[in-house]
């Protein structure tokens, strides 16, 4: 019998529909339709234990004949080895079977072992876990943030389950803060209560997340953007106080340094001498100690570099520029803020191993913390004539634009330099102990100028 060919296949007929075709060696075609198409699906014929048994070997025209042809050998060769075609699909289809309701089962166990884990995990369990995620990426790697839970979180809900947790347990750790007066101490917890939560929502923890009905406005009151900046008179009175009021030499450079820079408190009391140039005066802060992530170069006017000279009289031999006792790193970023701090308590009885000079730095215009000698500094530039623009430049501050981010790519060297340069001599002025000295005006745009 002749073979089949590609040309018999092509010529078939509607007419031919229903038919089946020979091969040989066992493979059989039937004729069928298919989208209006003809289509002949081949089978193998063989005997297998006494019984006649057929397995498709492919549909012409999406396989060719001779690809039909070489899976029908392949399964002839199977055959002739002891191995059925048919018995291996339906091991293999039973094999997938088996599997997938093993999957299922395995899943069950893991959905039932999910909801006892609900059922009994304590706050403080979920507070490690999220603590190994996500704090260890903080630069501090979250010691900071452990101290706070430690100390205001915990006691209070770390015994609860996560899934016991309502609305009123989170809002009795902030009413306690808020008793205290600590406010912004309040707000600060209560976002990170909420982000550990939210971290346990999204890896289904818990359902839903207790904070959730809670607007952070309701924590102590709607967030005031703090306006402080010191006067003429007031830097003048700071410097005739500074003196008597028992604070450490250190402290006191960085209360003149953090006003002739413009810089934080923090990437200050982190700086190491290797990024200090007392000769080319500048101080470089790297990426890792700016709070944007982007490395910052100073340059140091004479006011800056006669304070970082004298600083480096103090350090000695240190890497540090501020050393803690042992001088195995830098002192806390917080020391200063609560030097400073102690010394505006007003008639405060003095707290004990705390400063007693409780009233030393308090000034006219309220309490003021390093970072509004921050927003001082910049304020005294545009009064000097800085456009704000460079005062922002100083202060290291991201451009909002994404646009000008972009595009505009001029460093303002030459300016900054400028502005640091002017803003030294006017603090040499108003801290020389001259009273005649004309008291500035700050332009519009400085007061709205410091938010970070």
């Amino acid at each position: 019998m002749t073979n089949l060919s590609q040309k018999a296949l092509e010529a078939l007929k509607p007419g031919d529909i229903g038919s089946r075709l020979v091969d040989g060696g066992g493979l059989t075609g039937k004729v069928r339709e298919r989208r209006g198409k003809i289509i002949v699906q081949f089978e193998y014929r063989y005997r297998s234990k006494d019984k006649i048994r057929q397995i498709v070997c492919g549909t012409w025209p999406d396989k060719s004949l001779k690809a039909i042809r070489e899976k029908r050998d392949e399964y002839r060769t199977s055959i002739n080895n002891g191995d059925d075609p048919l018995d291996r699909n339906q091991a293999a289809r039973l094999r997938k079977q088996v599997e997938a309701a093993e999957a299922v089962a395995t899943e069950q166990a893991r959905l039932t072992e999910l909801q006892a884990l609900k059922a009994r995990i304590p706050v403080t369990d979920l507070f490690e876990r999220w603590a190994t995620v996500e704090l260890t990426r903080r630069k501090d790697q979250g010691k900071e943030i452990r101290r706070m839970f430690v100390k205001d979180v915990l006691p209070l809900i770390g015994v609860l389950a996560v899934e016991d947790v309502r609305k009123g347990h989170v809002t009795a750790v902030t009413d306690a803060l808020l008793a205290r007066g600590v406010t912004r101490m309040a707000k600060m917890i209560f976002s990170l209560i909420r982000q550990m939560f939210r971290f346990a929502v999204d890896r289904d923890i818990i359902d839903a997340d207790p904070t959730a009905a809670i607007r952070k406005a309701k924590i102590g009151g709607k967030d005031v953007e703090r306006d402080r900046v010191l006067s003429d008179d007031e830097i003048r009175a700071l410097h005739r106080q500074v003196p008597s009021a028992g604070l450490l030499n250190t402290s006191e450079a960085a209360l003149w340094l953090a006003l002739a820079t413009g810089c934080r408190i923090g990437e200050l009391l982190r700086a190491e001498w290797q990024h200090v140039r007392l000769d080319a005066r500048e101080w470089f802060i790297p990426a890792d100690n700016s709070k944007n992530g982007r490395p910052h170069t100073i340059h140091l006017s004479d006011f800056a570099l006669r304070h970082f000279t004298a600083l480096q009289a103090l350090s000695g031999t240190s890497q540090w520029c501020f050393p803690n006792r042992d001088d195995s790193t830098h002192i806390c970023v917080k020391t200063v803020t609560k030097q400073l701090g102690d010394r505006q308590r007003g008639d405060a009885t003095p707290m004990s191993r705390r400063s007693p000079y409780t009233n030393a730095l308090a000034l006219p215009g309220g309490k003021w913390t390093p970072h509004d000698l921050r927003r001082t500094a910049a304020t005294l530039m545009t009064a000097l004539g800085v456009l704000p623009e460079v005062a922002e430049k100083c202060l290291n501050h991201t451009e909002e634009s994404r646009v000008k981010r972009t595009y505009q790519r001029h460093s303002y060297d030459a300016e900054k330099r400028e502005a640091w340069r002017l803003l030294g001599e006017r603090l040499e002025l108003l801290t020389r102990g001259d009273d005649n000295i004309v008291t500035l005006k700050p332009r519009r745009k400085a007061a709205a100028m410091l938010s970070a």
